[in-house]
């Protein structure tokens, strides 16, 4: 710890003076890496770092009280991980501070992967380093040390000033041209759950998502609507998201996903800091004004580590040019971090070269992503048809269609409507992939409808590899991917993929759930609590966190813990299922009777999945099996969980849950 993996001495000196400041560095490593340790020791001294490590400690001072105070009080803390300090306890705690206090700088000193709850870390590879001054990897520590310390009040390299990103009132009046500055979804057409592991990670932090290879990271923040929209308040809106569309389809551009950055809107932080809590290089940002039916763009495009402006926006055009503008913004960004030429249109990316057809599509995505109820969902349904009517060729409202049918279908009818609503959902999502070959969210909602309506998971594969293929860029496309191959049992894939979507989509409470999810499927208990209450941390009382925490508990065999979560559980259906098991196993058979009459009387036959799970617990084997029978019936869209879910391992080896599994196409 600090420079040592021993126990601390139980009597040593005094503690730090009161108001001390504390050191740029506090470097944490295993004695037995000290030789290098020292290297990283003289090569931050030698560019004016105040470091402090164990080897400064003097006779007669207090161990405890010393490294206590330089931990809580230096910059940053760099760790450095190697084969030895991973299993060192004392550098897993000051790594847990450093941590825990947002100055945490891993180093991987001889290619060691960080420990499991410090891998969502971009950290710094020096297995290859020299340590000399002039060495990329030191420079890049060096560099990472001075901006910590620069967050921490300490001094800062002369420059402009920090831009502040923040939202504007609709209020306030237009700019001028040169005064632009600066759940149900989750569970079904999101893909329920999934992941976030050691390969994907490794990727992330090795430099495939981190701008290595001449990939630039860069983040486009939402942009401000100043004035009043009206009628156009849909397709003013939605102007980010269409140039963020087209630069993720760029090979040589890493853009963060809108939920990432829709999280840091409001925060008031600087372009600087908002670049470094998203792992990337670069924020465009912008403000868009309507006076009358002409349309005034402004922002910039601004250097994180400089925070300095790096292209001046300025688009001027009446509304109708939307579309136009939008690309010219896309393609000035491209050209200005890449020296590359956009050459894609509209379609390519399964868009509209339609004014009419593009207000329609975002006014159904908006009914969509609203969530309401039933006649929200179908008036969704309408805008995406008024969206075709007007241009036959737009994929992505071919998509949407497709989607929004398959989630009235499940939601809302029959067995009956739901096979048709997965039929008609299917033809669209096809229609879009003949129109748009390359456009990834066609094939991912067909590999989708096959998978979660159809139940026919091998027949889900090939659509869904395409999908990840051609969405690189796409956080919410590599996520579900990373849903489907760990429910078929490929967790190497799984977790490349969900590593892939949190380079991309940072702080998205969503992908940490999805990460545990993976990790509990694959039996890696602790990986899995540990991401799930990520999630919670991000997202208190996110739905099905705390069931998700409360079943693997159950599996850690921690039962009591269990059942304190499950009732933490804001979703009935998720509460219910949980303390049936944990009460239980607690020895409470009328509580868990009573919890269980509870979901079967308000549930009836749409949770078949759950009752087989809770009879498979209790060891009443012909119940479980019954139950699943009756899941096949009802198509119950659980079933896709068959292959890997634990709690069903007391029903696994019968034969007629092989049989199942067969019947879903699970190989």
């Amino acid at each position: 710890m600090g420079g040592s993996d021993q126990p601390p001495a139980p009597n040593e000196g005094s503690g730090a003076q009161a108001g001390e400041r504390g050191p740029d560095v506090f470097l944490s490593y295993s004695r037995v890496d000290q030789p290098r340790a020292q290297q990283i020791f003289d090569a931050m001294e030698a560019a004016g770092i105040s470091v402090w490590w164990d080897g400064m400690l003097e006779g007669g001072t207090r161990f405890h009280q010393v490294t206590e105070f330089n931990l809580e009080n230096a910059a940053a803390v760099v760790v450095l991980w190697t084969k030895t300090s991973i299993a060192s306890h004392w550098v897993h705690d000051e790594a847990t501070r450093g941590r825990d206090r947002s100055v945490l700088i891993p180093v991987s000193m001889d290619g060691s992967l960080p420990p499991l709850g410090f891998r969502q870390f971009q950290w710094i590879d020096m297995s290859a380093s020299d340590g000399s001054a002039s060495d990329p990897q030191t420079i890049k520590l060096i560099d990472a040390i001075k901006a910590k310390r620069g967050a921490a009040g300490g001094e800062i390299p002369s420059g402009p000033p920090a831009t502040i990103v923040g939202s504007v009132p609709s209020s306030a009046p237009a700019p001028s041209r040169s005064g632009f500055q600066l759940d149900r979804r989750a569970a079904i057409i999101g893909g329920g759950a999934a992941a976030i592991g050691a390969v994907g990670l490794a990727a992330w932090g090795s430099g495939l998502w981190t701008g290595a290879g001449g990939v630039k990271r860069l983040a486009v923040m939402p942009f401000d609507v100043v004035g009043e929209a009206g009628d156009q308040s849909a397709i003013l809106s939605g102007i980010s998201q269409q140039i963020r569309t087209q630069l993720s389809r760029n090979p040589l551009l890493h853009v963060a996903a809108q939920t990432s950055s829709q999280a840091l809107k409001e925060s008031g932080k600087t372009a600087s800091a908002i670049c470094e809590e998203l792992q990337v290089d670069y924020l465009l940002t912008g403000r868009v004004a309507l006076d009358g039916q002409r349309l005034d763009v402004g922002g910039e495009l601004i250097e994180g580590r400089a925070d300095r402006t790096l292209l001046p926006i300025e688009e001027v055009g009446p509304v109708g040019s939307i579309l136009t503008l939008q690309g010219q913004i896309a393609t000035n960004v491209i050209r200005e971090l890449t020296a590359d030429e956009d050459n894609s249109d509209q379609s390519d990316l399964g868009g509209t070269e339609n004014v009419a057809a593009y207000d329609a599509f975002l006014r159904g995505q908006e009914l969509y992503d609203s969530a309401i109820d039933e006649a929200s969902d179908r008036a969704a349904l309408t805008k995406f048809d008024e969206a075709i009517a007007i241009d036959p060729s737009y994929a992505a409202a071919h998509t949407m269609r497709g989607r929004t049918l398959a989630l009235i279908g499940t939601l809302y009818g029959d067995r009956s409507e739901r096979d048709k609503g997965a039929e008609e959902g299917l033809k669209s999502a096809r229609e879009a992939i003949r129109l748009a070959p390359e456009f990834a969210d066609g094939h991912s909602v067909v590999g989708y409808i096959y998978a979660n309506e159809l139940l026919a998971m091998n027949k889900a594969r090939e659509p869904y590899a395409k999908s990840v293929e051609f969405g690189q860029g796409d956080a919410e496309i590599q996520s579900r991917y990373a849903v489907y191959r760990s429910r078929m049992g490929d967790f190497t894939a799984a977790r490349e993929a969900i590593g892939r979507a949190l380079g991309l989509d940072p702080l998205n409470s969503r992908v940490f759930r999805f990460a545990g999810n993976i990790e509990y499927d694959s039996r890696q208990y602790d990986a899995a609590i540990e991401r799930f209450r990520d999630a919670l941390t991000m997202q208190a009382n996110a739905s099905m966190s705390h069931y998700l925490v409360g079943i693997t508990q159950l599996a850690l065999g921690d039962v009591q813990a269990a059942k304190e979560s499950f009732e933490k559980e804001r979703r009935f259906v998720w509460q219910k299922t949980g303390l049936s098991i944990a009460e239980q196993s607690l020895g409470n058979s009328a509580a868990a009777q009573q919890h269980f009459g509870e979901l079967r009387d308000r549930q009836g036959d749409k949770s078949n999945y759950q009752y087989m799970q809770v009879h498979a617990q209790w060891g009443d084997e012909e119940e479980a099996l019954g139950a699943l029978d009756a899941a096949w019936e009802a198509r119950d869209g659980g079933l896709i969980q068959l292959k890997n879910d634990p709690l069903l391992d007391p029903i696994r080896q019968h034969p007629r849950f092989a049989a199942m599994l067969a019947r879903l196409g699970f190989d």
